[in-house]
């Protein structure tokens, strides 16, 4: 039979722990239990778990040890870097998780009700008071895990669990989607970052180039991660393009690359790197991250990615009329609604005409020191 015990903690929430004990002429044969954020939750798992427990053999399944969260996310970790390292915000995610109480809960025990217990304990003061995007966030990078895990390694994770979740909260009225970033660098911001980086250049010369590495980004359209792995070998001076390797895709990420064309600003600025090093950026991606995170501190500037260069970098293509065709080919965009995302159009015309910073970042020099022996940051 199962028993519900409410226990009030030190901020005043109210939690809920399930506990089963199965006996078998007075001898517990099998005890398991649960906490949840809410009563109704705790009763649907304790009516659910009854059910199961009834059926033959399932107290021999369930005496089972299981595999932990914890245990699935530090095999996927492992399992996703032999082909290629998994993304700075999707790693800290996962190691989030199952660093959380949710990181102990086993295979055989995740369910919609469980997962959306997680989501709305993330959404709580307990949990870090989220924003229901990043709890969608959370969901999202752990269905990842847990889409492999049964197919691959044979856990017993219920296959429409996490769906059934999502449908749970949208029906509970959370908008788990991420919200649309619409934020571009201002011209005086830019400037700030393109002076502070000149500075730091004097001071250190082989340090990481960043005012090139800001020009070629804001220009190229290209991701902070594909920039670092481009190669000389990867260039077609006929086409002025560039084979932009393994791009991120929802679909496909290992193995998608495609060629996009450089526009005559990002163009210059590859043929101002020194052709010491196989690849043309060979700079730690974590290590342009930093600087520039960095530098938007010391410089006080609020809430700028180096991501929003891609932003402006597509929008300022839209505001000199290139068409929805041509700007893909720089971006590498498949269709019009991803696209779009990236769109935030502010007038017509190039802004960046006749812009002074350009002959400045085409002509400075490159101290690569060590890199040409290896990728530093």
């Amino acid at each position: 039979m199962a028993t519900i015990r409410a226990r009030k903690k030190a901020d005043g929430t109210v939690s809920y722990t399930v506990q089963i004990r199965l006996k078998n002429k007075g001898v517990i044969v099998y005890q398991e239990c649960q906490t949840f954020a809410r009563k109704q939750a705790a009763q649907a798992w304790a009516k659910r778990r009854e059910t199961e427990l009834a059926e033959p053999g399932a107290i021999e399944r369930a005496n089972r040890k299981g595999h932990t969260v914890r245990e699935m996310i530090d095999r996927y970790l492992v399992d996703g870097a032999k082909v290629r390292p998994l993304g700075k915000t999707k790693k800290a995610t996962l190691l989030a998780i199952a660093a959380s109480h949710f990181g102990e809960v086993v295979d055989s025990a995740i369910n919609s009700q469980i997962l959306v217990d997680y989501a709305l304990w993330r959404m709580s003061p307990e949990g870090g008071a989220v924003q229901p995007q990043t709890a969608g966030n959370d969901l999202a990078h752990l269905g990842s895990v847990l889409s492999v895990a049964r197919p691959a390694w044979g856990y017993e994770v219920e296959p429409h669990a996490m769906s059934d979740a999502r449908t749970v909260l949208k029906k509970l009225g959370y908008n788990m989607k991420s919200r649309e970033r619409d934020r571009r660098p201002a011209m005086d911001e830019l400037n700030k970052l393109l002076k502070h980086f000149f500075e730091m250049q004097k001071r250190r010369p082989s340090s990481i180039n960043m005012p090139k590495v800001l020009a070629f980004a804001l220009f190229s359209t290209r991701r902070q991660e594909e920039i670092t792995r481009i190669r000389w070998a990867d260039l077609d001076e006929e086409r002025q393009a560039v084979k932009v390797r393994d791009m991120k895709n929802p679909g496909q990420k290992i193995g998608n690359d495609v060629w996009c064309h450089l526009p005559d600003e990002a163009w210059a600025i590859v043929h101002s790197m020194p052709r010491e090093c196989d690849e043309i950026f060979p700079y730690n991606s974590d290590s342009i991250s930093a600087a520039w995170t960095r530098a938007c501190q010391f410089l006080e500037i609020e809430d700028l990615h180096f991501h929003d260069l891609r932003h402006e970098g597509v929008s300022r293509l839209f505001e000199m009329d290139w068409d929805i065709p041509r700007v893909a080919s720089v971006s590498g965009h498949r269709d019009w609604n991803s696209l779009r995302r990236y769109t935030h159009l502010r007038g017509r015309g190039d802004c960046y005409e006749g812009w002074t910073w350009l002959g400045k970042i085409i002509s400075s020099q490159v101290t690569l020191g060590a890199r040409s022996h290896g990728v530093l940051g």
